[in-house]
């Protein structure tokens, strides 16, 4: 058909109302591609793990490395796939220029794993006709510094960025970068996190019976803030790591002395509170024990591990001193 005019994957999500007409039509503006070559070429390749070449609606062109659903356990969803000398993936988020109408209205921004999910929360809001979330995605790489300040710099960020990833390790690990790259040098709102279920993401959500309004309600009313996630990420992968570590005194303390360096990562007093009665339930020690252990922390920065061991000792034997009462009582 002479003079066609390929559609943008916004018209193209706009026009189907489900998820699976998505993919009926993505063979339209869709090639596989090989993940290994140099550029966006347009070699076809058979097998599970091709990924598919897609240009946006401003004639930007690249790969986006995702799997094909029947790729199996051992294939990451999406792959790091090759740049090109137009295409710098770790300075471009995907759906930032085909969304700006919604970020220029501060819809609060959500970081997501990868272009499936942009279309999927995109679809979520095409018909509520009301404000929401606003979904971006990097193209294939870890969240860079660059795309953290991106990110930042949105209207929408001063009351918020929500990360929303799969409840899985590549999910967890995905938030915690997140949350350390986002929250320096000043995190311009909260900062909040959405987690799915083990190997759910928001595009798997959406075809779901009534996807469109869980997925909403699962960026706006059950997202929590980040940092708390952060906290049991840590704690999980030291179980994991240690099973048997909360079964004495010592294995807790060790485990109140990993995770106290987060308490200085708070936003605020209050937030410092939340996280420190959290490793206290967590860790099954008292608010004494996590106290301590996040003074000495303190002092090993300010003064070295050596000299904070010597005034830790100092101020337990003060401590026990205290409690004996003077002599010969």
């Amino acid at each position: 058909m002479a003079g066609r005019v390929r559609p943008t994957w916004l018209e193209l999500a706009n026009a189907s109302p489900a998820w699976s007409g998505i993919r009926r039509r993505r063979t339209d503006w869709c090639r596989p591609v090989d993940p290994h070559s140099s550029g966006s070429a347009h070699r076809p390749v058979s097998g599970p793990d091709r990924v598919s070449g897609a240009r946006s609606g401003w004639a930007r062109s690249g790969v986006l490395g995702r799997a094909s659903p029947g790729a199996g356990d051992g294939v990451p969803k999406y792959i790091n796939s090759p740049e090109t000398a137009i295409y710098d993936k770790g300075r471009l988020l995907f759906g930032v220029a085909e969304q700006q109408e919604r970020l220029d209205a501060r819809w609060t921004p959500v970081l997501v794993e990868g272009p499936a999910d942009v279309l999927a929360v995109w679809l979520s809001y095409s018909r509520s006709g009301r404000p929401g979330a606003v979904a971006l995605a990097p193209g294939g790489t870890m969240l860079t510094d660059h795309q953290a300040g991106m990110l930042q710099e949105l209207p929408g960020a001063s009351e918020g960025i929500i990360a929303a990833f799969d409840a899985d390790p590549a999910g967890r690990e995905a938030a915690d970068r997140a949350w350390q790259l986002l929250r320096q040098p000043r995190a311009p709102g909260p900062l909040l996190v959405a987690e799915f279920g083990a190997g759910a993401d928001p595009a798997d959500l959406l075809q779901a019976p009534n996807g469109r309004a869980q997925l909403r309600t699962a960026l706006q009313r059950r997202a929590r803030p980040m940092l708390d996630a952060v906290v049991e990420h840590r704690f999980a992968r030291l179980i994991e790591r240690h099973p048997r570590l909360l079964e004495d005194i010592d294995g807790r303390c060790a485990a109140v002395r990993a995770l106290v360096p987060l308490l200085y990562e708070a936003t605020g007093p209050d937030e410092a509170v939340r996280i420190a009665r959290r490793i206290v339930a967590l860790t099954g020690t008292g608010v004494d024990t996590v106290a301590i252990a996040a003074l000495t922390h303190l002092e090993c920065v300010l003064h070295g591990p050596k000299n904070a061991r010597l005034l830790t000792s100092g101020r337990q034997a003060a401590g026990m001193k205290r409690r004996k009462g003077p002599a010969g009582e």
